[in-house]
């Protein structure tokens, strides 16, 4: 008996649950073209951002002005124009030629914070070929005077003037930094969501101490970050209406075992990809199937969820229980080698 990877996200039929997420990858047809022949089910597209659109549609200028009064250096870390891979037009042109490239769907990504009028750029997204959208909601609110509410309502609100706009699906791409994920997820829901993408990963600045600059940097992930997502899968697995795209951590068939057990509908892989090419997109998928077979699972829906907060054997692992387990448990070792603070 050979398993079944066969699944639905979006309302697209799929042909197993694994796609490369929004990277550059997908600015090259080549690229794009190994990563249908290696088995992607679904191609995503890097995203395409509010400010991006603005500056198309304003001009720079002005969109540089708009910032120049939150602190003297913010202009200095805006990107200029032709920083972005694409232009909004060419995004445009990109989705179609991608369409032409492949025969598997193609999701478009928008990236913003704010409600405006950039949301409508969906319906170009929608008319130039795209089978979905990703609404990737990437936000660090540093603003003492905005409540937790206030935030959430932001995101709510992008979303309803965005499902205005289109016929095809809409998945939120969300970060864990929420005070109740459950609470937004199936607010998302009532307002349009056809899915989740657990979850964005801020890229974390660093400091250069000795010319005194914030400097950008980048750390691709590793299977140590699928941990949290496989929490707030299996806890947010259960609210219907919604399917599951986990993003982060997944490097191997065993993680990709993990994140549909936890509840995933689909599995996005990037960093593992930019790492090992999209040869290792083929590897995860030849080894979740060899292990279901091994395993008597005839099909990816029978392995879903087997895991997930309300299925699985001990749901005290996933909450509060395992925090006071962990703790109370740890042994220190006395035989440690004592170091020093400059260690």
């Amino acid at each position: 008996m050979i398993s079944n990877l066969s699944t639905k996200y979006l309302g697209l039929s799929l042909k197993n649950p694994f796609m490369p997420g929004a990277s550059p990858m997908v600015d090259n047809l080549d690229l794009v073209k190994q990563l249908e022949d290696a088995g992607a089910s679904a191609i995503v597209l890097h995203s395409l951002f509010e400010e991006q659109i603005e500056m198309d549609q304003r001009g720079v200028d002005a969109l540089m002005l708009s910032h120049e009064e939150s602190f003297s250096e913010a202009i200095s870390y805006f990107p200029k124009s032709g920083d972005f891979a694409f232009t909004p037009d060419r995004y445009l042109e990109q989705i179609a030629a991608i369409k032409r490239c492949v025969g598997i769907p193609v999701i478009a990504s928008l990236n913003g914070v704010t409600p405006g009028g950039w949301v409508s750029l969906a319906k170009s997204m929608e008319q130039a070929g795209a089978s979905a959208i990703e609404l990737n909601v990437y936000q660090l609110p540093g603003n003492p005077a905005l409540s937790g509410t206030d935030i959430e309502v932001a995101v709510l609100e992008i979303l309803s003037s965005m499902v205005k706009h289109i016929t095809i699906p809409v998945a939120v791409k969300l970060s864990p930094f929420y005070s109740s994920l459950p609470n937004l997820a199936r607010s998302l829901e009532g307002a349009g969501a056809k899915g989740l993408v657990l979850f964005n990963r801020f890229y974390q600045p660093d400091i250069d101490i000795e010319t005194l600059e914030v400097t950008p940097s980048l750390k691709l992930s590793d299977s140590s970050e699928l941990r949290l997502r496989l929490r707030w899968m299996a806890i947010l697995e259960s609210i219907q209406g919604l399917d599951f795209a986990l993003s982060g951590g997944v490097h191997n068939s065993v993680d990709a075992i993990k994140a549909l057990m936890a509840g995933s509908t689909t599995v996005q892989l990037v960093s593992c990809l930019l790492q090992h090419g999209p040869q290792r997109l083929r590897e995860i998928i030849d080894g979740v199937q060899e292990w279901m077979t091994e395993h008597e699972y005839s099909s990816v829906s029978e392995l879903r969820g087997c895991m997930s907060y309300r299925k699985c054997p001990d749901p005290g692992g996933y909450e509060r229980a395992n925090y006071l387990h962990i703790l109370q448990t740890w042994q220190v070792d006395q035989e440690y080698p004592r170091k020093s603070i400059t260690d």
